[in-house]
């Protein structure tokens, strides 16, 4: 089983059935480059998880589709059959490169054109060279359609890149994985690419952050480039935790290639790989220092890595609702509650997207925060989506709660057997129930991002929310407070043990402080952040419930 996560799948059972024979089943997990998913895939995906699956798709937080309710008997068909039409399940899981995230906005502008365009160049060079996955999958054979991805990036001569041996120990003798090696990473590896003033991709999460520079003619210069970020802690254990990514600097494009193998070359050879909860990039980055780690990845480089390059503040943006892309097209972005994909009811999303993509032939990219975005729309084809949506019982943006909107939860219970208590299925009660004391405190007005999880691994990236629920036991949560409304920033515990009929009891002091002390204009993460957790905590211990509101 641990083998089989280098091919895209955990093994999974309902822990909901007690006093049976175990249900064992499988979650499958895509492999999409920018997020990117033609209506081919789309079909096969809603074919295969409604014929061989539990009937639903779940969008996750790394822009991909994963299915559930896979049985072992059909699992070679399923991969095989996603192999075959130009996709892959190789890497979603693992200790390699994980999914290349990037912003999701489809606009025609040179610089988020560069971002997707290289988002798929590292994912193709960090991709595994094993024929390990044609032979146990596809019987030794050729995939029937080469990645999609690869063939849009083929100018880059990314193999050749990749086999470049500068001397300077980035290259392994190892011929089957000549950058891996053959014990792979210490952990899994996660890499993000945007453009200045797009954090829609939480981008200080990642191992490698890279943020696209342009000169004035809309030319690509190079990159910025941030290192050592990630989510995963293990509660009780202080020497694990949440880190936001370090400004490493500036590297012009025709280096990045190298520069990349030198990062994944520095964590590879001098990652923590006796302590496995102590494995990741960031806690060597923290460890040495991103200056020392610098120098560190300049031995491997070669040459000394540029200062930071200016550029616009961070922004934060979901894409929900229509745009304009720049070209004469439309593109649409749709919200999923917590990226489940299903028929509930009047509420028929599932089917509805597939009556989208047989109807219009919709190519779809999937969101950093679970959500679905229509590219390439015909203008005239606006109205007709639209009432496509309307019948099938799914609200405009408009009409959605902005809480739900900002939150994302993790799957948990029942499949999840890392969850400690509930998150994808608690998460909607807890946003109504937050709603409900921001219209008693005359707050309703207040947008805040809103994060929880079943455990502590962070696979929603709570600990960079304003507000995040971390579970840490039944019918139990951590309160994390502090984090940035435009993701720069980690959140820091404010309580543990949270037990879930305690949640207005625990915010409506918060609010109440937020209210009396917030300067103008702050948001509810930066308000938190600059009081600092003692004084709301001296607040809430001398606050009488119904004293305050706006």
């Amino acid at each position: 089983m641990q083998i089989l996560k280098y091919h895209g799948s955990y093994m999974q059972t309902n822990r909901e059935i007690r006093g049976k024979v175990k249900d064992f089943q499988f979650m499958l997990r895509l492999k999409q480059p920018a997020g990117e998913l033609p209506p081919d895939l789309y079909r096969l995906l809603d074919d295969l998880s409604a014929n061989l699956g539990q009937g639903d798709l779940r969008a996750t937080t790394r822009q991909c589709f994963q299915l559930h309710g896979i049985l072992k008997g059909d699992l070679k068909t399923v991969i095989s059959s996603i192999m075959n039409i130009g996709s892959s399940t190789v890497g979603a899981c693992g200790d390699v490169s994980r999914n290349v995230m990037t912003t999701p906005a489809p606009f025609a502008d040179p610089a988020y054109k560069y971002a997707r365009e290289w988002s798929k160049v590292f994912a193709h060079l960090f991709r595994p060279m094993t024929p390990a996955f044609s032979s146990i999958w596809l019987d030794g054979e050729k995939a029937a359609t080469v990645e999609t991805w690869s063939k849009e990036v083929e100018q880059y001569n990314i193999d050749e890149a990749m086999m470049h041996d500068s001397g300077r120990g980035i290259i392994l003798k190892d011929t089957t994985e000549p950058l891996y090696g053959d014990r792979y990473l210490p952990r899994k590896f996660k890499i993000g690419v945007t453009v200045p003033g797009d954090n829609s991709l939480d981008l200080y999460t990642n191992d490698i952050g890279c943020v696209v520079i342009t000169n004035e003619a809309g030319e690509l210069e190079g990159f910025n480039v941030m290192v050592g970020g990630g989510m995963g802690r293990t509660h009780n254990k202080e020497s694990t935790f949440a880190r936001a990514a370090d400004h490493l600097g500036f590297v012009p494009k025709d280096d990045m290639m190298e520069l990349m193998k030198s990062i994944l070359a520095s964590q590879r050879d001098h990652g923590n790989r006796d302590v496995r909860a102590n494995a990741r990039m960031k806690y060597l980055v923290h460890t040495l220092g991103v200056d020392n780690f610098r120098t560190l990845v300049e031995s491997y480089f070669g040459k000394p890595i540029q200062p930071w390059r200016e550029m616009a503040e961070w922004k934060y943006n979901d894409w929900m609702g229509w745009w304009d892309q720049g070209d004469g097209k439309l593109f649409y972005g749709q919200h999923v509650d917590n990226g489940r994909v299903k028929d509930d009811g009047d509420f028929r999303l599932k089917t509805a997207l597939r009556v989208l993509v047989d109807k219009y032939n919709l190519h779809m990219i999937m969101s950093p925060t679970q959500s679905i975005i229509f590219r390439d729309i015909d203008p005239k084809d606006k109205d007709g989506i639209d009432a496509v949506l309307r019948e099938h019982g799914i609200k405009p943006i408009e009409e959605v709660d902005p809480l739900a909107r900002l939150s994302m939860a993790c799957p948990a219970l029942p499949l999840c057997g890392l969850a400690q208590t509930e998150a994808e299925r608690i998460m909607p009660s807890y946003l109504e129930r937050v709603r409900a004391i921001l219209e008693k405190m005359n707050l309703g007005e207040e947008e805040i991002l809103i994060r929880m999880t079943g455990c502590p691994n962070g696979c929603a990236r709570p600990y960079m929310a304003e507000l995040a629920f971390v579970g840490d036991g039944p019918k139990s949560y951590q309160v994390w407070l502090g984090g940035s409304p435009v993701l720069t920033r980690t959140a820091w515990p404010f309580m543990a043990k949270m037990d879930v009929d305690d949640l207005e009891v625990t915010m409506e002091p918060i609010l109440a402080m937020f209210i009396q002390q917030r300067q103008a204009f702050e948001a509810f993460g930066d308000f938190c952040h600059r009081v600092g957790a003692d004084s709301i905590e001296s607040y809430s211990l001398s606050y009488a419930l119904g004293s305050v509101t706006a």
